[in-house]
């Protein structure tokens, strides 16, 4: 279970972790003894909990033998119970990575990456996640350096060719919402311009989620591996010279496994 093998990683960012579902304990118990679970799964037999939060998933009717189940999603909560963030999908099958989750949260540092070669600047390539499922949200970083007096046009610049990732569609990818840095104020006086620019080292996170249709698992099939590719797009200027705009290819790979359909027996 992707959560049990970030524990320690969400202990260090000061995260504690507990599940919740309408499960019975029994089952909970099965779970836990068969997937080497080690954090609470907590029984909400009446969904009293799932209710107080508003996670009712209020689209089953209460005649549905389901009815009880939340939304799917993940709460982050303080010591004094507030909710400080939330991570949801629309769809059962769907859960962001709690890697994902902490770079959102700006408390994960992806360890080490690749380096790929780029003009005026450094590039480095990290992923959130080294294996995914079907419906695992994930995210692919891009760490972008600057050379010394160099700087990168930022997002929404219209004059110059501003940094963007894009990523080549294929069966089973859904690329979702990219964050970038908030930009800085460069003045190029020459000119008398004023434009957004990045002229430290920056982060570029890319959300991506491997598709949970019947189609796309079906396309996935005997697959273990899933390669992201793209390019990184960009146009870099000294305080003298813009030099001629420029695409870097950028690819990570992971490994791709099967969705755990083994139910515990009701009980």
């Amino acid at each position: 279970m992707e959560l049990q093998s970030r524990i320690e990683q969400l202990r260090q960012a000061g995260l504690g972790v507990a599940a919740i579902s309408y499960d019975s304990v029994s089952v909970l118990a099965d779970f836990a003894s068969r997937r080497g679970i080690t954090f609470p799964l907590l029984s909400d037999r009446e969904s009293r909990t799932i209710k107080a939060f508003g996670l009712l998933n209020t689209s089953i009717p209460d005649s549905n033998p389901v009815y009880g189940v939340p939304f799917p999603g993940t709460l982050v909560l303080d010591s004094r119970g507030l909710v400080r963030a939330r991570f949801f999908e629309e769809a059962y099958q769907e859960r962001d990575s709690a890697a994902t989750m902490l770079l959102a949260l700006g408390e994960d540092r992806p360890g080490s990456g690749a380096a790929v070669g780029a003009e005026h600047i450094g590039v480095t390539l990290r992923s959130s996640d080294g294996v995914v499922a079907p419906g695992t949200v994930f995210s692919v970083v891009i760490d972008v350096t600057p050379r010394e007096r160099v700087h990168v046009y930022a997002p929404g610049v219209a004059a110059y060719r501003p940094v963007n990732v894009v990523i080549e569609s294929q069966p089973g990818l859904i690329v979702r919402a990219i964050r970038f840095p908030e930009p800085e104020d460069y003045y190029f006086k020459p000119l008398d311009e004023h434009v957004k620019v990045f002229q430290k080292p920056f982060r570029i996170v890319q959300e991506l989620m491997v598709d949970a249709s019947q189609a796309s698992q079906a396309a996935l099939q005997g697959r273990e591996d899933l390669v992201v590719r793209g390019r990184l797009d960009y146009q870099a200027c000294d305080d003298k010279v813009c030099f001629t705009p420029a695409s870097v290819p950028v690819t990570w790979s992971l490994k791709l496994k099967a969705l755990d359909r083994e139910r515990s027996p009701k009980r």
